[in-house]
């Protein structure tokens, strides 16, 4: 769908907003193939997950959102919304309390959870998380369809669009993609495989994931894997910049990774755990910001790409 509609995000919000499946339709459906109907704009909006919460303030529905999980806190408005439980908790009876005209569920919502809603004929809307950064504009764009903000999640998608092309751009300059290994949690080597959105984030970003032909979303790597794939370079999730530091410490003190090129050259990167473990607009941020790690060089003198912020 992506490939085929990838003239259109070159195009202009309003050929982008013509080219959105089923803009002429009635319904849309959701990721369980079930018809969702589309008529008036939601006014009272329960999100059940932090990245959808993300996604319906930047298309401007910060005042239609009535209920959000607790571990929605971006941007800090949300924070000062009711919340409705968990991402695999929530409580159906805050969520009728709340009246919602739309509620939109998210990977990680159980099933039956989800089921009972739709026995209690609540307006459940279901996505689910795709496996590269391309998949998140028709995912950005099925909300805006939903929402009825077609023409907001145009602009949003155009300008995404041109951040992502402009990282491709500059990474022509170096055709070398140094072999990384994503440590998910800043210690230990918990990490992600083939399944996962961050190994096409990798690609992208001008590297390569040594565990990216596993073929899972998460996997724990063996010691022994590690030394024989010998990264150049380590990549850790982090809460905070000042988490880095103790990283670095304690990676750098593990006696089995001394002789590992990563270590040896210090060449060990944060990416901001909140912003790159939720699958919206923010990951395009977290791409920047990798791919000028991994090549510095290619981004000295571009001057559309915002310093990094996080540095």
């Amino acid at each position: 769908m992506l490939k085929s509609g990838a003239a259109f995000f070159l195009a202009g919000p309003l050929a982008l907003l013509l080219a959105l499946p089923g803009f002429c339709q009635t319904s849309v459906k959701d990721d369980q193939g079930y018809d969702f109907p589309l008529g008036k704009p939601p006014q009272r909006i329960v999100s059940l997950a932090p990245n959808i919460t993300e996604i319906l303030y930047a298309l401007g529905l910060g005042k239609e959102i009535v209920g959000v999980t607790r571990y929605c806190d971006y941007p800090p408005d949300a924070l000062t919304k009711e919340k409705v439980g968990g991402l695999i908790d929530p409580d159906l009876e805050r969520i009728r309390a709340l009246n919602p005209d739309l509620i939109i569920a998210f990977r990680g919502n159980p099933l039956p959870v989800v089921q009972r809603m739709r026995s209690l004929h609540l307006p459940v809307f279901v996505l689910e998380m795709g496996p590269t950064l391309e998949s998140v504009f028709p995912f950005l764009g099925r909300i805006g369809r939903v929402t009825r903000r077609e023409k907001e999640a145009a602009v949003l998608l155009q300008g995404l669009r041109a951040k992502y092309e402009a990282v491709g751009s500059a990474l022509r300059c170096d055709a070398r993609k140094p072999r990384l290994f994503i440590s998910l949690h800043g210690l230990g080597l918990w990490t992600c495989g083939r399944e996962s959105y961050l190994t096409d984030m990798a690609d992208k970003a001008g590297g390569t994931n040594i565990a990216g032909l596993i073929p899972k979303r998460w996997a724990n790597y063996g010691r022994e894997q590690l030394l024989r794939d010998n990264p150049e370079v380590f990549i850790v999730f982090v809460k905070s910049p000042e988490d880095l530091g103790p990283a670095r410490e304690w990676l750098s003190g593990q006696p089995y990774l001394q002789s590992l090129p990563a270590i040896k050259s210090g060449r060990i990167y944060p990416l901001d755990e909140n912003k790159t473990s939720r699958y919206g607009p923010r990951l395009f941020d977290a791409l920047e910001e990798l791919a000028r790690d991994l090549h510095p060089r290619c981004f000295e003198a571009k001057s559309t790409l915002k310093p990094d912020s996080h540095r």
